[in-house]
């Protein structure tokens, strides 16, 4: 169940309900994957967008305002300053998500991962 601290424009999820989220609305969620090319590589959730935290704000045309965004990282860090900057850009705190407990979460629940730049 999404949760949301007082102050903060998005909801917190883990992996697990991440990836239901993707399962139940496929056409209307997407993942944005904010950590650098060097751990992109290493594996992310498979159909993830990936801009690294610091080419948010130059590559926010990118990011479908018109969807749930889930932001990932490695440990729920750089994806709640990602879904900071998409909050302060215009996007609606009821579609901006932080997958908290990141990427290592994702891969070890089996859930969908490519490897490399394969998207």
């Amino acid at each position: 169940m999404p949760r949301q601290q007082p102050g903060e424009p998005y909801y917190r999820v883990d992996s697990n309900e991440a990836q239901s989220m993707l399962e139940s609305d496929p056409e209307n969620t997407v993942v944005v994957d904010v950590r650098r090319d060097d751990e992109w590589v290493t594996g992310h959730a498979t159909g993830a967008i990936h801009i690294p935290v610091d080419d948010l704000t130059d590559r926010i045309g990118e990011v479908p305002q018109d969807k749930k965004v889930l932001f990932i990282c490695a440990a729920g860090v750089r994806s709640g300053l990602a879904c900071e900057v998409a909050a302060s850009m215009g996007f609606q705190s009821e579609n901006l998500y932080n997958i908290e407990d990141g990427t290592p979460y994702w891969i070890a629940g089996k859930h969908p991962t490519s490897y490399g730049n394969d998207p």
